[in-house]
């Protein structure tokens, strides 16, 4: 069974998302609000340099 987590960083808006380790080596993420809606899959080492740039603020809203 995966194994989900929310971010500490959540608010209670709901805009959250999950992430769960796969195999160890694959990262999903999912829309909390909407679980059954799609996972998006990324290996580790993309998955941390997409969290570098968020935090880095390189990826901007629209």
């Amino acid at each position: 069974m995966t194994k989900w987590r929310k971010s500490s960083r959540s608010t209670d808006n709901g805009d959250c998302v999950e992430t769960a380790l796969f195999a160890g080596e694959h990262v999903g993420m999912r829309d909390s609000k909407n679980p059954a809606g799609g996972t998006l899959t990324a290996d580790r080492a993309t998955f941390t340099a997409f969290i570098a740039a968020v935090k880095a603020d390189r990826i901007g809203r629209r």
